[in-house]
């Protein structure tokens, strides 16, 4: 493969140390940029948050490893593996599922498990998911090879010729609803819940996501579903490692105040980042200092980065823009230190209510949520005994809820605000009473909730959503916000709020369409794996197929 341009040693300033923050930070420094990352917190991870309390060990965020290649790609960027770093298992049941009414749980193992379960429940539908799965993984090979790893900077992108030739194919993916193509081939209203539920995780509904969403399916019921052995939490703390060991300058309860750029001639150009030591929230304990920069990666909420640190005429969105936007869902977080077993629940557990429609439609318009609510339930204690006491489980539970800052934060023991805590009360009890764990509240150690506001006041998070930008039509692909700045040369922006999209393989794919950026690469697909040195360049080599 031939050699790519140059591109010489840049100071680089990374905003965010959240999965997106340290994967785009130790591609610049592995490939020979001098890079400094800012986090506004204490510790790492940023919407993969942590919480310790009492010999228990709770992933906030991120529970799901799917996508296993995205992540083992970046891993071998940086010159090791997930099998060398990581403990990684995989989950015999990838979930187990209840049905309001029908509290008989039915559990989804990958393969032909699924198939098995499909079938238990609608005669035929076998057969339609083996079909369905084969679509999904054919959407899924052509994402990649593709759309995930391309920015489409600029209009030239949408004229390649390959992809005007998908554009028949991608038509009906993107103006169709995962909705409607479900709804198409199953009609028990439990198998649609199950295909349909991703579309939570993407930060959206169904009835707004657009098809070509099918291939999360794919992801979980084909590929199956992994765990890193000590949580997410774990994971971050790895990356770290590799970050600093590739030479990151990593500074912790750095709140970023501003990003300056030269204007004096031509079009604006990054010229510094300036930031603050700062403790507990609101608390500044150091005066300003300014951190000259070349290139500056935000890796932080969008929205944040463009109206809190950047004058109203270098930003790139208007403000008209952001009133058009979905922030996507909130939530409710409720993390459980249980005492004794709880062999009903598997390591993920979904919950679904009939109202399946209204239930989507209080989120988005903002309502208060039912006494009984569809919600996901997390035991990793099922598979990871580090994470609870010998004799104890850990219980994490997420309720989607409107993007509603007002409704508060959470807090240790029941002493969050009254609407948050209420959520947490009824999906507490909702748990108990469907998998037939009466005396569950009895049984309650350690108890620690989050809100809304915890979210917009520690990730900085938009109308405190849990996730980033709602992948709707007009937030998905390429009509997604752009990585890069259209006003300041030098600032371009990873994470959940930009393209790709949501979730942390996503998060790691934006790190990279960044690297590529910044060393000059024009190439759509992933990076060579190769240790890299100041001056050098990464070659680029087409995305690996799905394997369905």
């Amino acid at each position: 493969m031939k050699n790519l341009a140059h591109t010489a040693a840049q100071e680089v300033v990374v905003i965010g140390g959240g999965f997106s923050g340290l994967a785009t930070a130790g591609l610049l420094a592995a490939s020979g940029h001098r890079v400094t990352l800012l986090e506004k917190q204490t510790v790492l991870g940023g919407r993969a948050g942590r919480l310790q309390r009492e010999g228990f060990s709770f992933d906030t965020g991120p529970s799901w490893y799917l996508m296993p290649e995205v992540i083992e790609h970046w891993f071998e960027l940086m010159g090791t593996s997930t099998d060398t770093e990581l403990d990684l298992v995989d989950l015999g049941i990838g979930y187990r599922t209840w049905f309001q009414g029908d509290y008989t749980p039915l559990d989804m193992p990958s393969g032909s498990g699924a198939r098995e379960a499909f079938e238990s429940l609608q005669p035929g539908a076998g057969a339609a998911l083996d079909k369905y799965l084969e679509q999904s993984a054919e959407s899924y090979d052509l994402a990649l090879k593709h759309f995930l790893y391309a920015d489409f900077s600029s209009p030239a992108s949408f004229l390649d010729p390959r992809v005007v030739a998908l554009l028949p194919r991608l038509a009906p993916l993107l103006a169709g609803s995962l909705d409607s193509l479900v709804a198409s081939r199953f009609s028990d209203p439990r198998l649609r819940q199950i295909l349909g539920y991703p579309a939570v995780f993407l930060g959206s509904s169904p009835k707004r996501t657009p098809a070509l969403y099918h291939l999360m399916s794919h992801l979980d019921l084909t590929q199956g579903v992994k765990y890193p052995m000590g949580g997410f939490a774990h994971l971050v703390d790895v990356m770290a490692g590799l970050c600093r060991a590739a030479g990151v300058t990593i500074i912790t309860g750095a709140r970023v105040t501003g990003i300056d750029a030269d204007t004096a001639a031509g079009t604006p150009r990054v010229e510094a980042v300036r930031w603050v030591e700062a403790g507990d929230p609101g608390h500044i304990t150091g005066p300003e200092q300014r951190l000259k920069a070349d290139v500056v990666v935000g890796a932080a909420d969008l929205h944040h980065l463009e109206t809190e640190l950047l004058p109203a005429r270098l930003r790139s969105s208007s403000e008209a823009s952001w009133k058009r936007r979905d922030p996507g869902p909130s939530a409710v977080l409720l993390c459980l230190g249980i005492r004794g077993k709880l062999p009903k629940l598997s390591h993920h557990n979904l919950l679904f209510t009939t109202d399946w429609d209204d239930n989507f439609g209080r989120i988005h318009r903002g309502e208060d949520l039912s006494e009984e609510t569809s919600l996901y339930v997390c035991m990793p204690s099922a598979t990871d005994p580090s994470v609870a006491p010998d004799g104890h489980e850990n219980l994490f539970i997420l309720v989607p809820s409107p993007a509603l800052p007002a409704w508060g934060k959470g807090g240790p023991d029941g002493t969050g605000s009254p609407p948050v805590e209420a959520v947490a009360d009824a999906a507490l009890d909702q748990l108990a009473a469907w998998a037939g764990i009466a005396d569950l509240r009895e049984r309650v150690v350690v108890r620690q909730s989050l809100g809304p506001g915890d979210f917009e006041e520690n990730v900085n998070a938009w109308q405190g959503g849990a996730l980033g930008l709602a992948h709707t039509l007009s937030q998905s692909a390429f009509f997604r916000p752009s990585n890069h700045s259209s006003k300041i040369r030098g600032l371009h922006y990873a994470g959940s709020s930009v393209r790709p999209g949501i979730g942390v393989p996503m998060c790691l794919i934006s790190a990279e369409i960044i690297a590529k950026a910044v060393n000059g690469i024009k190439d759509k697909g992933p990076m060579v794996p190769c240790r890299l040195s100041p001056g050098t360049q990464p070659k680029t080599e087409p995305t690996r197929a799905a394997t369905p």
